[in-house]
């Protein structure tokens, strides 16, 4: 009798801490601490006090708190669960991975699903793909066995199978909430952005305050060039999740990118405030180029990195960010260390083998001849909307955009994945590799591929002018793709002198790609091959691609953007010398740069750090010596 008034006790308290925890979760968090006092191992009240704790903000606390709840019942699906969403949040995709397989582990009860759930744990994927399938050949219909052959699908990059897998538990099960999430996140991570968000939309209709969908929400929005819904999207969570510091740190580029400098600088500072040590935070307020660090965030940066256990992404943001802050301060031999180390441990982690890019090159020169083009002539999607922007990054690509954005006829976007994707699905078609499979495509596959591109860019156009730009620096590598699935698409090259535009890289972190710009001998070959393919079309495509070169821009803002509009046969629109005046979203590391008056700001930068540049200098060789414009 007396076990049985201590569960009514348990859960009675329980129950009304639950009451409190959506509008006053202090009073939660106080409540479930209160039984934890007089029941310290009931995973209940533990699991409540994690969320309560998520609830305001306090995500290491949290997390913490939900790991002792899983340890204490190993068997609490809703542990799991709630560990998995905190993990998720704070972007330890990993960690919520295994946290959710956890989830599952603990759902099902049949004992080969429980094996493969210990196997997907382990991450011993091999033993849970055979036992799912086994599985599923009796079961066909098992839902959650679909979601964990789904999520495994995920982890090995098999997004098309875990997409399919997904929406084959949905048929069967709709109110499936997980693997709609599920469903949605791999969505976005096949840049299916629209179909991601429209099951978000689903969630969000039956579960409008959960932080996990309205983040990735937010970020998809972002995708896609919906600022203001994402800023919507990123202050719902913060509203009640205020000390989410990933968050305030993707707030913060959301505000950067609608040109609210002051905003942005606010949300990071409010993300470093929050967690002192993450040195992404650090880094996105260092690449503010407009924003110069002061002594005490020098100061602030060099405690943050003499902290243990700081992780290898931490430091080598860290190492960016105290790049950025001396080179501010006028200290250049212990910005370029720190840039040094920066590189060093981002290349320790980047796989990256330059053997392969100038095996690429060798073989787009080998394969695209006069012949090969003339035998293809009238081919492809006739459709002149695009406008391909490429080069090296950091060579003024941005600031060439924003100058064709501000003409009445030309619709900006950003760095589109589109052209590239097309390369990779091609490189994975039958038996032969990219771009030798070129070759073999028929006309109609030719068409096919620029209507599809144009069907997959439709997404990023928010205006009805006829042209839009795709800004993705290394389509230079695809160059002979565009003009056999768009050949009246317009192609720019933009360049930059090679000292300058690889010191500018080498002193930039990247969010993602450029696996080439974090060693200098990479640099100066991966700059090499970009030039030796682009003289190649310069030669078998003549007059194709127009080529401005930065420092020509520069000196002659109005000649050389006159010669860029004839070449796309547009009128000349005044507006584009007054470029620093269009509003628009800009998603690049120059997006400050670009909002000012054309200044040779920067030009000579490099210089600082000539005398440590012997490796790429030897790397880059003629691409060096034949410069048209003296460093």
């Amino acid at each position: 009798m007396e076990a049985s008034t201590e569960t009514g006790s348990l859960l009675q308290a329980l129950s009304h801490a639950e009451a409190l925890l959506a509008r006053q979760p202090a009073l939660a968090e106080e409540q479930a601490r209160e039984i934890l006092r007089v029941f310290p191992r009931s995973a209940e009240g533990l699991t409540l006090c994690g969320r309560a704790l998520a609830a305001q903000g306090r995500l290491e606390e949290a997390i913490a708190m939900l790991r002792r709840a899983a340890a204490v019942a190993p068997d609490s699906a809703e542990a799991w669960r709630e560990l998995g969403n905190q993990l998720f949040l704070v972007g330890d995709h990993a960690g919520a991975d295994q946290a959710y397989a956890q989830q599952i582990r603990c759902s099902v009860g049949d004992p080969r699903l429980i094996e493969a759930a210990v196997a997907l744990c382990d991450n011993d994927l091999p033993v849970a793909e055979r036992l799912l399938k086994t599985h599923l050949k009796a079961k066909p219909t098992d839902v959650a066995a679909i979601r964990m052959l789904a999520e495994l699908a995920g982890r090995l990059g098999r997004y098309r199978d875990a997409r399919m897998l997904l929406g084959r538990a949905l048929e069967l099960a709709p109110s499936f909430a997980p693997a709609r999430f599920n469903l949605a996140t791999i969505l976005y991570r096949e840049n299916r952005t629209a179909e991601a968000l429209a099951e978000l939309d689903r969630l969000m209709a039956d579960d409008p305050d959960n932080p996990a969908y309205r983040n990735l929400a937010g970020a998809a929005l972002t995708r896609i060039g919906e600022l203001d819904d994402a800023i919507v999207q990123f202050e719902h969570v913060l509203r009640q999740r205020p000390g989410q510091a990933r968050i305030w740190m993707s707030y913060g580029h959301a505000l950067k990118t609608v040109g609210r400098q002051a905003d942005s600088v606010a949300a990071y500072r409010r993300c470093i405030a929050l967690a002192p040590g993450f040195g992404e935070a650090w880094w996105s307020l260092a690449n503010l180029k407009t924003v110069r660090l002061a002594w005490s965030d020098l100061q602030a940066m060099e405690a943050a990195l003499a902290r243990d256990g700081l992780s290898v992404e931490d430091r080598f943001h860290l190492h960016f960010a105290l790049g950025k802050a001396n080179e501010d301060l006028g200290e250049a031999e212990a910005a370029f260390d720190h840039y040094a180390e920066g590189n060093r441990l981002r290349r320790s982690v980047l796989p990256y083998d330059p053997a392969e890019t100038s095996a690429r090159v060798d073989c787009a020169i080998h394969l695209f001849t006069p012949s090969f083009f003339a035998r293809r002539q009238g081919q492809g999607c006739v459709a002149g909307d695009p406008i391909f922007v490429l080069g090296m990054p950091r060579a003024g690509s941005t600031l060439v955009e924003q100058i064709l954005a501000s003409h009445s006829d030309i619709e900006g976007t950003q760095e589109l994945p589109d052209i590239q994707h097309l390369a990779r699905r091609l490189a994975g078609d039958g038996e032969g590799s990219y771009p030798e499979i070129l070759a073999d495509l028929p006309p109609d596959r030719l068409r096919a591929l620029g209507e599809e591109y144009l069907e997959r860019t439709r997404i990023q156009r928010k205006t009805d002018r006829p042209h839009f730009i795709d800004k993705m620096p290394n389509n230079w590598a695809h160059v002979g793709l565009i003009h056999l699935i768009l050949p009246d698409a317009k192609v720019v090259d933009v360049r930059r002198h090679p000292l300058a535009c690889c010191v500018s890289n080498f002193r930039q972190h990247f969010a993602r790609g450029q696996a080439f710009s974090y060693d200098l001998a990479d640099l100066g070959r991966y700059y090499a091959d970009y030039a030796r393919l682009m003289a190649h079309f310069d030669d078998v495509l003549p007059g194709r691609i127009h080529r401005i070169f930065y420092e020509a821009l520069v000196a002659d803002i109005e000649g050389e953007v006159r010669r860029l509009l004839d070449h796309l046969g547009l009128a000349f629109d005044p507006a584009c010398l007054r470029f620093h005046e269009t509003v628009r979203p800009v998603r690049t590391a120059s997006s400050e740069q670009v909002r000012r008056p054309i200044s040779r700001a920067g030009i000579d930068q490099w210089k600082l750090f000539e005398d440590r540049l012997g490796p790429l200098r030897e790397a880059l060789g003629p691409a060096l010596r034949d410069y048209p414009f003296a460093g």
